[in-house]
């Protein structure tokens, strides 16, 4: 589930909780309730943040091979655009440093 679907649910479940409290025992609740929530949404954002430098294992060589084809088509991608986008835009960029100086 992503996160933004998952907060946005979460928020609208909590909106209709009104901050009318009456007394120092419900407000007490309420802050021991919300750092619960606190709580256990860090340890959600703990696991998603851990598992994305999960580090995976090539048990082959083809796809390690594979893996290094993707890497360098992917490089030779960037490179390409970032050269196409310099020589397009290049005259933009030469009058804006002109303006500066």
């Amino acid at each position: 589930m992503p996160i933004i679907h998952h907060s946005t649910r979460y928020v609208h479940q909590h909106m209709d909780k009104t901050n009318d409290y009456r007394t120092l025992e419900e407000i007490r609740q309420r802050k021991s309730e919300l750092r619960r929530q606190i709580d256990r949404d860090n340890e959600h954002i703990g696991r998603l943040w851990s598992s994305l430098f999960v580090k995976r294992n090539e048990s082959t060589t083809g796809q390690f091979v594979s893996g290094l084809l993707a890497n360098s088509a992917m490089m030779i991608d960037a490179f390409l655009l970032v050269r196409k986008l310099r020589r397009d835009y290049s005259g933009v960029i030469n009058s804006l440093r002109k303006k500066k100086s």
